[in-house]
């Protein structure tokens, strides 16, 4: 389907395919926050920015902020954006993409001669993915005053957090302060095959998920494989398995309702994991994703239940599960959504509501300020993977609708202030 829309996908393809060339050797797409590499690509970005007109800076927090102002001072700004840092050998798109669509917002405004009464910041936020530094969403927790204190004392090769966002302009002394933020929005490829699969266009986020990560350990015994009868083993591994399938079976249940769902049991250790010797101990990681959290609680009582009934049926002690890390879910604003939800009717994208199943910027952005994100298609819904494709011309459809609900926004806001 031929569009006549104001956003260019030639400028969109050419952003990421020249972010796309700058890599680590034999890595394809490796940009890792902090990296030199990653410190190329920031260069180029900076350049692209200001070749667009805006003006560039690094806040305290590490980001890469391009800024154009509005036609009324002081009444705050829409900011746009999303990150250029990569995971190792995946990427070209994750993150890029909406950068790349929120700087082509910019360059459409530019281009039609359209002016904003708000000022509009484009932002590469600093390491999404998770760094060298083991932590993730380092700029929008730095810029929300979310990130904790004892993460800048982490270090990598002898280098401390603190001292690796100075050497890219950040300065973790500073106060960092962001009431000005009228509304903030992004765009990412949808990691997952549901807009594909529906021939769609456009999907509008409700919802980022939280996510809960819980650690259970089985605690069978060591026993001979090949003298010990098979009715007088307690075999860790054994017990283990009915608990992944009960998993699996519990977030299966919960998947088939009208809310998004999911359940991984992503890390599985065995000991001693010898072939002759029955399974003594298994330690499993748990990585399960709601966008209600009633669906969480309702999980964790289920898997409760469950692993008590287990280890009573084989004989094998299993400890109460331990929650390691509980994150609540995200909604996304109410009247943000609606105007997303009108741009992708007056663009003319064929869209849906859903919920992320993965973590994005945006749900730390949505603790300071009204914030929603929109996904477009990807190929067969891979990401983190040197396959990950998405094609340009949905990326520039995707920038249109934000190009419509930024000028829609630039109104209502002013209206509801």
């Amino acid at each position: 389907m031929t569009r006549n829309l104001p956003t260019s996908a030639a400028r969109i393809d050419e952003d990421i395919s020249a972010l796309a060339d700058i890599t680590e050797p034999d890595r394809p797409y490796t940009r890792r926050a902090f990296t030199p590499m990653f410190l190329k690509g920031r260069e180029w970005v900076a350049q692209r920015f200001e070749a667009a007109g805006l003006t560039t800076h690094i806040d305290a927090a590490g980001n890469l902020i391009g800024s154009r102002k509005g036609r009324k001072p002081g009444l705050g700004t829409i900011m746009l954006g999303s990150h250029s840092d990569t995971v190792p050998e995946g990427g070209r798109y994750d993150g890029i993409a909406g950068v790349s669509a929120a700087l082509e917002v910019a360059r459409a405004l530019a281009d039609n001669g359209m002016e904003l009464d708000h000022d509009l910041e484009i932002i590469d936020f600093l390491a999404e993915e998770v760094s060298i530094f083991g932590v993730s969403c380092v700029g929008s927790r730095g810029i929300t005053g979310t990130r904790p204190e004892a993460w800048l004392d982490r270090q990598s090769e002898g280098v401390t957090l603190a001292n690796a966002i100075a050497e890219i302009g950040g300065n973790t002394a500073a106060q960092i302060t962001r009431n000005d933020i009228a509304a903030f929005l992004e765009l990412h490829i949808e990691q997952g095959p549901v807009l594909e699969s529906e021939n769609l266009d456009i999907g509008v986020v409700t919802a980022i998920a939280g996510i809960t990560r819980i650690e259970i350990v089985v605690e069978g015994r060591a026993d001979h494989a090949g003298t010990t009868p098979m009715g007088s083993r307690k075999d860790a591994l054994s017990t283990a398995a009915w608990i992944a399938l009960a998993v699996e079976r519990f977030a299966t249940d919960l998947a088939a309702g009208e809310f998004h769902f999911a359940a991984t049991v992503g890390e599985f250790r065995m000991e001693p994991n010898a072939a002759n010797v029955v399974p003594a101990r298994v330690t499993m990681l748990i990585d399960a994703r709601a966008e209600r959290r009633t669906d969480m609680e309702h999980f964790l009582a289920q898997l409760h239940d469950g692993v008590a009934g287990i280890a009573a049926q084989t004989g094998v002690t299993v400890p109460e599960p331990r929650v390691l890390s509980d994150n609540m879910p995200t909604p996304c604003d109410a009247g943000v959504l609606a105007s997303l939800d009108v741009a992708c009717d007056a663009t003319g994208a064929r869209h849906r509501r859903m919920a992320s199943g993965a973590g994005h910027d945006t749900a730390w952005m949505a603790r300071i300020t009204k914030a929603a994100m929109i996904f477009v298609p990807c190929v067969e819904g891979r990401s983190h993977t040197p396959e990950e494709s998405a094609n340009a011309e949905d990326i520039a459809l995707g920038a249109a609708v934000l190009l419509d609900a930024v000028r829609r926004l630039d109104k209502d806001l002013q209206e509801t202030a």
